[in-house]
């Protein structure tokens, strides 16, 4: 996605295992070895814990990677080219797995588990940007920069952490600065206590197809960026979900960026649900916008659409104008922007007009169900 800030250097580069805020907001303490049925993290003797291992597989098709050669393959790539067709499991142990990843729309109803059950042990994570050069000539573009991709439906993740470290201030004669963790564009795709890392475009819930709606559901999850770090046309539910801004060293003033960017598509009715959530920041007060739509060139009848409710708005979001242009030839008043009873600095209303708020009724079907229809995948348990 286009951004006003063509050179904008990143805060820091050590956020892979120690993102700030993000062990506290998840509640992410390892579990003990008896719960898990794992070894400690020194030497661990059963690096896929309570899921079975290659010669005590829970079903036939489940795999197990492991970057120490203890399972079926040491590479999360290596695995999925394995895991053709339908219903396929991976199971991955701790580890630093630096690669890029698609999942193609044949490999449907995939899950990935990592093991430990500690989303910081297991990292997917590569540093392409829009703007890097490919061998054979030409860029990435945003979405040839994600370190994952996944087009199959019925995809879910637990337990894992997918990220993009490519940093601005190592490239300054790179002015493509978008650098996707994951795009996902599956119907009923499902993270539960997942972690998305990056700075600009982390979290890119998106859809195969204009006309194809597809659902996403993000359960106590954690996600971290700048500029647009949580974008697409989706219509993707965010529950129990923590969003950190960063900081930035490189501006004279506000805004630092933005959390979301929605490109919902006019026929979608549905976009973006934020609920029971809470958005924090690293950065001053009221340097970040809560969101701008995203109404892009190969849709310019999109209708961006985002609902933020029941959730806490720390005071690093500009309370008094949340909402702000990405193109002023699509101003946010005439999109889908709306709010309710959200709590913190960042939801004060001092100006109501730049502060849509659903009435009680609207909000009765603002939720999850509506947005997700027969589809429950909070229900499910691994």
């Amino acid at each position: 996605m286009s951004s006003p800030h063509a050179q904008l250097p990143l805060s820091r580069r050590g956020f892979l295992l120690a993102s700030t805020g993000a062990a506290a907001a998840l509640a992410l303490t390892p579990a003990p070895a008896q719960a898990t049925g794992a070894a400690p993290a020194s030497g661990r003797r059963r690096p896929f814990g309570r899921f079975g291992s290659p010669s005590a597989r829970l079903t036939s098709q489940t795999l197990y990677v492991d970057p120490q050669g203890r399972g079926d393959h040491t590479t999360v790539k290596a695995a999925v080219t394995a895991a053709t067709g339908s219903g396929w499991t991976l199971v991955l142990a701790p580890g630093t797995y630096r690669e890029t990843v698609a999942v193609d729309v044949t490999r449907t109803e995939a899950t990935w588990i990592g093991a430990s059950e500690d989303p910081r042990d297991v990292v997917i994570v590569y540093d392409n940007a829009a703007g890097t050069p490919k061998p054979g000539g030409g860029t990435y573009g945003t979405t040839g920069s994600a370190t994952t991709t996944v087009q199959a439906d019925g995809f879910t993740a637990r337990w894992i952490t997918f990220a993009n470290d490519w940093l601005r201030a190592d490239h300054p004669d790179i002015t493509g600065t978008q650098a996707v963790a994951i795009k996902v564009q599956g119907d009923r795709s499902a993270f539960h206590h997942c972690r998305f890392l990056g700075h600009q475009d982390t979290l890119y819930a998106d859809s195969i197809a204009l006309t194809s709606f597809a659902r996403q559901y993000f359960a106590h999850c954690y996600a971290e960026g700048d500029v647009d770090f949580v974008f697409g046309r989706a219509t993707a539910v965010y529950e129990h979900c923590h969003f950190r801004t960063l900081n930035r060293t490189d501006l004279a003033a506000p805004p630092y960026g933005f959390v979301f960017a929605p490109s919902t598509a006019g026929a979608n009715p549905r976009g973006y649900l934020v609920t029971r959530s809470r958005v924090s920041s690293e950065a001053p007060d009221a340097a970040y916008k809560l969101a701008r739509p995203w109404v892009p060139s190969s849709d310019t009848t999109a209708r961006p659409s985002l609902t933020v409710r029941d959730t806490r708005l720390g005071p690093g979001i500009d309370a008094v104008a949340p909402y702000t242009n990405m193109s002023d030839t699509f101003p946010w008043q005439n999109q889908r922007f709306a709010e309710y009873r959200n709590t913190g600095t960042g939801a004060r209303i001092t100006v109501p007009e730049n502060r849509p708020q659903l009435t009680r009724e609207q909000a009765e079907s603002a939720t999850r169900e509506t947005y997700l229809g027969d589809w429950r995948p909070w229900k499910v348990t691994c």
